[in-house]
Formats: C-alpha cells, structure tokens, sequence
C-alpha cells in the first residue's frame, strides 16, 4: 500500500472511530486498532491527534469542495448550478459516510480553530452562490436551508422520514431552476 494510500485508510479510520464512538473516544490508539496498523505506522505519518484532526479536515473539505467544483462545472444549465452542486455533493457526503461531518466533530472537540480552511471554503461558496444567476437571498436561503438539513443529520435530530427529506431536497433543487 502506498502512503498516500496508508494516510486515507488512517483518514477514513479516523472518521470511522468518531462516527462510531464519539469525538470523545478518537485517540491514536483507537484509530490505529480501527485501521489495523500499529500506533508506530499511524505515527509515521500523523506525529500526533492534532496533525490527524487538521489532516481530517483539510482532506475531507479539499475532496468535498472540489466535487461540489466538478458538479457544478458539468452542469448543463449555468443558472441555478452553484446552488444545485451544493445540494447534491452535500446529501452524496451525508450517504457516503460523513467524513466530512466526522471531521467537524472531531475539530470542535479538541481545537475550533482547526476549522479556518473549511470557513475560507466557504466563504468562496458563498460568493459563487450569490452569483448563481437566480436572486441571492434565494440562493442564500437554499443553502442555510441545505445545511440545517445536514447538521440535524450529524447530530441525529432530523426528526423527519426519508420520504419527507428527499422530497424537501427535490423542493429545494426546483428552487434553483427559477
């Protein structure tokens, strides 16, 4: 396996300890059992949980912003497409693990400050929103409205069915093509 292969199972083991037993529970120990390496190889490449952290968020916001860039470059239709590819790549993260969410956690437990990247990433979101070719309240609204939905489903207080959640998100996709 080749190291940047090693530091993405050391990643997604991390995101997996959280997710399972709580930002409270991520210790070196508990990822390098969950990644089924040594605390030495887990330190050979993350000299300590700090480094790990800012590793989980700087890797999983670079993944998350660069899809919702990919989405929106292969929209067909230029109006509404900043806001669709934030919906879309928001509610792919949350079915595909939530490593990203997982991060989050993570940083707000040991160090906020960890989350400076994500908070520049999105203030460069913002700006592409509110330049989508539809009313930037609008699109403002779509987006709060987007990640209301995604926080509620990292703290596990959605209180709403499937059904009602998909049709919310198709309600707010069919915002975007006024």
């Amino acid at each position: 396996m080749n190291t940047q292969a090693k530091r993405l199972l050391i990643l997604s083991a991390a995101s997996t300890v959280v997710k399972t037993h709580g930002a409270e529970k991520l210790t070196l120990e508990a990822v390098a059992k969950e990644a089924g390496i040594s605390k030495g190889g887990l330190l050979h490449h993350f000299p300590n949980k700090q480094a790990l952290i800012y590793a989980m968020v700087d890797e999983s916001t670079s993944s998350f912003f660069a899809d919702l860039h990919q989405r929106a470059m292969n929209e067909s239709k230029d109006t509404g497409k900043w806001s669709r590819a934030y919906i879309d790549s928001t509610f792919e993260d949350v079915q595909d693990g939530n490593m990203l969410n997982a991060a989050i956690i993570a940083s707000l437990f040991s160090n906020p400050d960890i989350l400076a990247k994500l908070q520049s990433e999105y203030s460069i979101w913002q700006k592409q929103i509110e330049n989508d070719g539809i009313d930037p309240v609008q699109a403002t609204i779509i987006r709060l409205a987007v990640d209301g939905l995604w926080f509620s489903d990292i703290l596990g207080v959605i209180g709403i069915s499937n059904e009602l959640r998909d049709q919310v998100l198709q309600y707010l996709t069919n915002m975007t093509n006024k």
